[in-house]
C-alpha cells in the first residue's frame, strides 16, 4: 500500500474546498461564523444535524455520531480507505502524489504506470471524437440510438469508437513520442500473426467502452463490433502492466457512492445493460468485464455493499452464470438476490422494449438466492416419472441445506410438494438429508411466543387453521411493533440478517444500558452473519463511550450507518424492547439447533421452553406499559 508524503497530503487539504465537495452529497446553509449545517449524508433525517466547520475542515453529525476531516469524508462517501481517500482527492485538487520510502524498482514500475495511463486515457479521448464527430462512426452513434441509451450518459461513460483503419493509434501515438513496447504493453496494439515484426490497432471498427479503475483511470477497453462480419462480437484489452482481467468491475468507480449509500450493488453481464440501468436511475450498477466473476471481483463488491442482486442475462448461460457466481459469493458476507428479468431480454432490451418504468419494477421485486436455486432446480427436472423426482429430491437437498429454518424454507417446501404431487410432510424429511427423516423429537409445547408478538396471520399456527392451544391471546389495545420490527422466528417471515439488525438497531435506540445486551458470550450464538457481529462489537463500544469507534471497514461502516437509520423508526425505545428483539435472536438459533441437536436436544428443549417463558413475559410487560402511556 502506497505511503504517500506528508508534505503532499497538507497541500491536498489545503488545495480542496470542503464545503463544495460535501455539498456534492447534501445542501448546507450558514449557521453562524465557519459553520454550516444540513441533513446528514450518512443516515436518514428530516432535522439537519451534520454540521461543518469550514475553517478546519471538519464535519460530525450529532444524528449518528459521525464525524472527521475531509479524508474521512471521502471514506464514508466513496466506500474507500484512506489511501484511496487520499489519491482521489489529489486527482480533484490537480496534486501529484509522492510515495515515501520508495525503492528505485518500485518509482520505476510507478513511472511506467503513470506513463501508460496517459497513454490509454489520450487514446480513450481520441475514441470518444470520433464516435461523435466522425462521418464513419454514424452507423455507431445509430447503434446506440436503437439500444435507446441517453448521448449525455455515453458522454460520462465515456464510450467512443474505433475507426477501421489498421494504423490509425499506432501512427498518432508514435508521433505524439509513445515506443511501440508501450502500445503493445497498454493494450492498444497487437502484432500480426504473419509477420511478427508488425503492429497494428486492436479495436478497429468497433464501440468502445473503456475499462476504468476505482479512480476512474482508464487500464483498457471492451469493444464491441459493429458488423455481422466481425468476429468475436466483443474483443477486450489482453492483460498487461495495468490492465488485470478479473480484478475490475466496469463502470464501479461511477456506481460506489450510489451503491454505498443504498447498501446494495447491482451486477450485470453487458456493458450496454450497465448504461441502460444507470440510465433507468439504478445508478449502483456494475459489469463485468467480458469474464466469469472472479475472487477479486467479490471483494471489490464486498467493499461496494452488503447486499449483491445478480442480474444476469435471462437466457440458459446467464441462469448457469449466476449459479456459479452465487457459489463463489457464498461466504463472502454478501446478502445474494436475484433480479427476475424476461426469458430472453437484458436490462438493455428491457429499456428499450418496455422502458425504465418495466426496469424498475424488475428491480424492485428481487428474490432470494435460495428460491431462485429452487425454482432452477425444478425447472429442469424430469417431474412426470417417480425416478425423475428422486433426482429433483438430490439436487434440491444441498440447496435446502443452505436455507435457514423459518417461513421461507416452510413456503419452499410447499412450493417443491405442489410441484412434485406430494405431501408436504413426507417431501420435508427427504430434503432433509439422505438418510431419510430426522429422529422424532418430542413435541414442542403448543404456541409460539413469536406468534403473539408478530401478530395474527403470520404465524404457522394460523396458517394450519387457527391459534394453537395454550397460545396466549393480545388484548385489544396491547402494544405491538411495526410490521418492520417484529420477531424473527418460526413465526415470522423476517429474513434472519433483518431480524439481527433490528436487535442492533433496539439496542442503539435505548442507548447505553443496551450494551450489557451485548456481551461476548452471546454474540457467536446470535448472529448468524458475520458483518452483523463485528458491528455488534463495534455498537457496544460506541454504547459504552458515547462516540462511534474509528474503522477502516467500508462494510463495517455501512451495516453501522444502516443500523443507525433504523433506530430511528424504532417505536418505544427501551431497554425491555431491545431485550425483547434479542431473546427471539436466542429463541431463533435455539430452534435452528434443534434438529441436528443429537444428545443436546433435551436440553436445548428445555432452554427453548425458557426462552418462550421470558418472552411472553416481557410481551406482557411492554403491552402493559404501551397501555398505560
Amino acid at each position: 500500500m502506497a505511503r504517500y508524503a506528508k508534505e503532499d497530503i497538507d497541500r491536498i487539504r489545503d488545495a480542496v474546498d470542503f464545503v463544495a465537495l460535501v455539498e456534492g452529497r447534501t445542501e448546507l446553509r450558514r449557521s453562524g461564523v465557519g459553520r454550516m449545517v444540513g441533513l446528514c449524508p450518512f443516515h436518514d433525517e428530516r432535522t439537519p444535524s451534520f454540521s461543518v466547520n469550514v475553517d478546519d475542515k471538519l464535519f460530525h453529525c450529532f444524528g449518528c455520531g459521525e464525524g472527521g476531516d475531509l479524508f474521512r469524508f471521502v471514506e464514508l462517501t466513496e466506500n474507500v480507505d484512506f489511501p484511496e481517500a487520499v489519491e482521489l482527492l489529489a486527482d480533484r485538487a490537480g496534486i501529484q502524489l509522492r510515495t515515501e520510502d520508495e525503492d528505485p524498482q518500485a518509482a520505476a514500475r510507478r513511472k511506467q504506470e503513470a506513463r501508460l495511463l496517459e497513454l490509454l486515457d489520450r487514446t480513450c479521448r481520441y475514441y470518444e471524437r470520433q464516435l461523435w464527430s466522425a462521418a464513419e462512426a454514424g452507423g455507431a452513434r445509430a447503434e446506440l440510438q436503437r439500444r435507446g441509451l441517453d448521448p449525455d450518459l455515453l458522454r460520462e461513460f465515456r464510450v467512443g469508437y474505433a475507426p477501421s483503419a489498421f494504423e490509425r493509434v499506432l501512427t498518432a501515438s508514435r508521433h505524439a513520442g509513445y515506443r511501440p513496447e508501450e502500445l503493445l504493453a497498454a493494450g492498444l496494439v497487437q502484432r500480426s500473426r504473419d509477420r511478427r515484426d508488425r503492429i497494428y490497432d486492436r479495436f478497429r471498427r468497433r464501440i468502445t467502452f473503456p475499462l476504468a479503475d476505482r479512480r476512474g483511470r482508464i487500464l483498457g477497453f471492451g469493444a464491441r463490433a459493429l458488423g455481422a462480419d466481425q468476429k468475436p462480437k466483443y474483443v477486450n484489452s489482453a492483460d498487461g502492466p495495468v490492465y488485470h482481467k478479473g480484478q475490475h468491475l466496469f463502470a464501479a468507480h461511477l456506481a460506489r457512492k450510489h451503491a454505498a449509500r443504498v447498501g446494495e450493488v447491482i451486477l450485470c453481464e453487458g456493458y450496454t445493460d450497465v448504461i441502460a440501468l444507470h440510465q433507468a436511475g439504478r445508478r449502483n450498477a456494475v459489469g463485468l468485464m467480458g469474464t466469469a466473476l472472479t475472487p477479486d471481483q467479490v471483494g471489490e463488491l464486498r467493499r461496494m455493499a452488503s447486499v449483491l442482486v445478480l442480474a444476469l442475462d435471462a437466457d440458459a448461460a446467464g441462469r448457469k452464470a449466476m449459479l456459479k457466481a452465487a457459489e463463489l459469493a457464498a461466504g463472502s458476507g454478501l446478502e445474494l438476490q436475484v433480479a427476475m428479468l424476461p426469458d430472453g431480454m437484458d436490462p438493455a432490451d428491457m429499456l428499450v422494449k418496455r422502458g425504465a418504468a418495466a426496469l424498475d419494477q424488475a428491480f424492485g421485486r428481487t428474490i432470494s438466492i435460495g428460491r431462485f436455486r429452487v425454482g432452477q432446480a425444478l425447472e429442469e427436472a424430469d417431474l412426470q416419472t417417480a425416478e425423475g423426482k428422486d433426482r429433483a429430491i438430490a439436487d434440491l437437498r444441498p440447496i435446502f441445506a443452505t436455507i435457514d429454518p423459518g417461513v421461507l424454507r416452510m413456503e419452499l417446501v410447499q412450493d417443491v410438494a405442489r410441484r412434485l404431487r406430494l405431501d408436504p410432510t413426507v417431501l420435508g424429511p427427504l430434503l432433509d438429508g439422505p438418510g431419510g427423516p430426522p429422529a422424532r423429537r418430542a413435541p414442542e409445547p403448543a404456541g409460539d411466543p413469536t406468534a403473539a408478538v408478530a401478530g395474527a396471520g403470520s404465524g404457522a399456527a394460523t396458517r394450519s387453521g387457527g391459534q394453537g392451544a395454550g397460545s396466549p391471546s393480545r388484548p385489544a389495545g396491547a402494544w405491538e411493533p411495526a410490521a418492520s420490527q417484529r420477531p424473527s422466528g418460526p413465526a415470522s417471515s423476517e429474513d434472519p440478517a433483518e431480524a439481527e439488525l433490528r436487535f442492533l438497531a433496539s439496542c442503539r435506540a435505548a442507548g447505553t444500558e443496551a450494551a450489557s445486551l451485548l456481551g461476548d458470550d452471546r454474540l457467536a450464538e446470535l448472529f448468524a452473519h458475520e458483518p452483523h457481529r463485528q458491528a455488534a462489537v463495534a455498537l457496544r463500544e460506541w454504547l459504552r463511550a458515547g462516540t462511534p469507534p474509528p474503522t477502516d471497514d467500508p462494510l463495517l461502516a455501512g451495516v453501522l450507518r444502516r443500523l443507525v437509520a433504523l433506530a430511528e423508526q424504532v417505536e418505544h425505545p427501551s431497554v425491555a424492547r431491545a431485550e425483547l428483539d434479542g431473546l427471539q435472536l436466542e429463541f431463533a438459533a435455539v430452534s435452528r439447533r434443534l434438529p441436528r441437536a443429537g444428545a443436546e436436544t433435551p436440553a436445548l428443549q428445555v432452554r427453548r421452553q425458557a426462552l418462550r417463558a421470558r418472552i411472553e413475559a416481557l410481551v406482557g410487560t411492554l403491552a402493559r406499559t404501551a397501555r398505560k402511556g
